[in-house]
């Protein structure tokens, strides 16, 4: 498992090649690195599982973007999943260039909660909650509806529309949103993470 930061995976690769022999499967972890890349870095070796996981990992709840090189066998791409199982859920992609929009969704995406939650908390502090009732507040909230989102089997405008009542608080927030271009700006965000991932492949891969 080769979980480095991106522009050490060329030196880690070039050190491994020798031992690799025939056999072992190489999980890659790391933004932006292609795996014609990494197989070219280990000397043609092409037993290998691109992976984008994400930070709640860490406490069992990540979720993982898998892709397989043509060299893995179905018995190894079963061992792939049972390892980042182990860590959360994982989604496996039939085209490698589908990492980088992973990448920008979910493996760069806790720090865009973090950053909601954040702004939550700082509006909280400003009307007159403490610092704790507005984190406690806003955890809980966050935590409330995603697993409401996950159990309903309704899309999530419509969960979206049913808190909305037109005239009310909610709506008052959402207008405001929208007359200030959040969910433009956050579309536009996510999609400059993921073209940063390609830039990453690009600048790294090259001789």
């Amino acid at each position: 498992m080769l979980a480095v930061k991106p522009q050490q995976m060329r030196d880690v690769a070039a050190a491994l090649a020798p031992q690799l022999g025939a056999g072992p499967l190489v999980l890659s972890i790391a933004a932006g690195i292609r795996s014609a890349d990494l197989a070219r870095w280990l000397g043609g070796y092409r037993s290998i599982v691109r992976t984008m996981p994400n930070t709640p990992a860490l406490i069992g709840m990540g979720i993982t973007g898998m892709v397989a090189t043509n060299g893995v066998s179905e018995a190894q791409r079963a061992a792939a999943d049972s390892v980042m199982r182990a860590v959360g859920k994982t989604v496996w992609l039939d085209n490698e260039h589908l990492i980088d929009p992973v990448t920008a969704v979910s493996g760069s995406g806790p720090a865009y909660v973090f950053y909601f939650l954040e702004a939550m908390q700082a509006a909280a502090v400003e009307m007159g909650l403490s610092a704790e009732q507005g984190k406690a507040l806003a955890l809980a909230t966050f935590a409330g509806a995603a697993e409401l989102a996950a159990q309903s089997p309704e899309p999530l405008e419509v969960l979206r529309q049913r808190v909305t009542s037109k005239g009310g608080t909610t709506y008052a927030a959402i207008t405001s949103m929208e007359a200030s271009g959040v969910k433009a700006a956050i579309m536009e965000a996510m999609k400059a993470a993921a073209a940063r991932g390609r830039e990453l492949g690009e600048e790294l891969g090259k001789d």
